[in-house]
């Protein structure tokens, strides 16, 4: 796990991710502040989750056919160049909410090939035994990358000038392109089944194992509700807890502080009490940390609420991801990768869609009382598959 390639690849993961933590802030932000609508964040939010939904299980089965360094290089230039244009629209006043939306589409499908290929790099750079201890490693580099430097530099720059978060991005996409070109590369293992076949054989791997039916589930219905928290989370920030738009960013922070515990926390608490009960409780402390948040608009409650929302994702993306990968076959990683994003995340745009319509019949607390509730009633009903694994 400390071979070249590894460290290349963690080293290009690291520098994006800064770049992705500062977009992630401040495209919402910039929506908010620009708009005030809870519909117009909602309509960034569903854009930004939509490919996940539409474009991953055809590109998972793709990367599994093409060389997965290429694959990374390239979405990371073309990230790089779209996000360039974003800046430059910001800047001269041109980014509308269709902008920001179609910028948005691109940018994600992109990643959901980047994200494919880097799944197939890991897997082949490290062994088996090194998994758990790879995936807290690139979870480590994520919170630090995209929760604690990136929101920090939002809050910079946006105060600056709103385009320079935009510009940053750009370059960070630069960056890990060429940190990437330096991996080993990896010759694709051929097949005679054609793209729909193999989207077929992704797919049944998936429904047809029970530890990735189980797992696929509790994703799946997770990651609406947070699309749906975090769709809010800047309107929420300013116009019920009073915030000013660069302290936004702050509570992110909070939310990275939370992982790095939770990702020092979940190996040492599976090694004693058995991975599938700590994932459950994992998923029970996030759905407890969300309720917490939209019950009392408290800027105490708010920071204590992120750390608790970081410490619970944290710890289950580093288990999830464990248990994914090991009982996924080395030449269908790609597929098996993109198919799990497509059913776990495909809930997503629908998740993101209905916190601006909740918000403005209820309140922009009850998205968050409402999405704690549902996964806190999901870790109850899942607790038993997900605890046999």
């Amino acid at each position: 796990m400390h071979g070249r390639g590894f460290r290349a690849l963690t080293g290009a993961w690291a520098v994006s991710l800064v770049g992705d933590g500062v977009r992630i802030v401040a495209l919402p932000l910039f929506t908010a502040a620009s708009t005030r609508s809870p519909l117009a964040v909602s309509a960034v939010a569903v854009a930004l989750t939509l490919p996940w939904l539409l474009v991953a299980l055809p590109a998972g089965a793709l990367v599994d056919r093409w060389r997965p360094r290429t694959v990374v290089v390239v979405a990371h230039w073309l990230r790089a160049g779209v996000t360039g244009v974003l800046a430059l629209a910001v800047h001269t006043g041109h980014a509308t909410v269709v902008v920001l939306c179609a910028t948005a589409f691109v940018l994600t499908s992109a990643e959901t090939f980047a994200d494919a290929a880097s799944q197939v790099l890991l897997v082949e750079l490290v062994s088996q035994d090194e998994l758990e201890a790879a995936n807290g490693r690139f979870v480590t580099v994520e919170t630090i990358g995209m929760d604690l430097a990136g929101p920090l530099a939002a809050a910079v720059l946006f105060w600056w000038a709103p385009a320079a978060c935009f510009a940053l991005d750009a370059l960070s996409f630069v960056a890990a392109a060429v940190l990437v070109s330096r991996v080993p590369d990896i010759a694709p293992e051929r097949s005679g089944t054609d793209l729909r076949g193999q989207l077929a054989e992704g797919m049944r791997l998936l429904v047809r194992t029970p530890g990735l039916r189980s797992l696929v589930v509790a994703v799946a219905i997770t990651a609406a509700c947070a699309a749906a928290i975090n769709a809010m989370l800047a309107l929420y920030s300013i116009q019920v807890l009073g915030l000013a738009e660069p302290v936004v960013p702050v509570l992110v922070v909070c939310m990275a502080a939370g992982a790095l515990l939770g990702v020092r926390l979940s190996p040492r608490l599976a090694a004693r009490w058995g991975a599938g009960r700590v994932m459950v409780g994992f998923l029970a402390l996030l759905g407890a940390a969300f309720a917490l948040f939209g019950l009392t608009p408290w800027l105490v409650v708010a920071v204590l609420a992120c750390v608790l929302f970081g410490v619970g994702s944290a710890g289950w993306n580093v288990l999830s991801a464990t248990r994914r990968q090991r009982l996924t076959p080395g030449p269908m990683m790609g597929r098996v990768t993109s198919a799990y994003r497509v059913v776990a995340w495909g809930l997503s745009p629908l998740g993101a869609g209905l916190a601006g319509p909740l918000a403005e019949v209820t309140s922009l607390g009850t998205v968050y009382v409402v999405a704690g509730s549902i996964v806190g009633f999901t870790a109850i009903l899942l607790a038993r598959p997900l605890a046999r694994g």
